[in-house]
């Protein structure tokens, strides 16, 4: 994982945040314990576009293990 992000160069903003102790709040105000996932976290990369990121993330190592990744953009508030 260290070599792909190393890869990316400059366009890594902030590598590799996991979390711990997920809890899910639904709507309901039920709360469950846990994610979907059994590996959470986020990286921040810096792209030109949403399918620019794309292209940069689909050689990431997570996926060699059937892993999936999320690709949003990020707004200001």
């Amino acid at each position: 994982m260290v070599e792909w992000l190393s890869g990316l160069g400059e366009a890594v903003v902030k590598p590799m945040v996991p979390y711990k102790n997920i809890h899910t709040l639904k709507a309901d105000g039920s709360v469950t314990e846990g994610s979907s996932t059994t590996m959470t976290g986020h990286t921040i990369i810096q792209a030109e576009s949403v399918e620019q990121a794309i292209e940069m993330v689909q050689s990431c190592p997570f996926l060699e293990i059937n892993g999936t990744l999320e690709v949003a953009e990020i707004i200001s508030m």
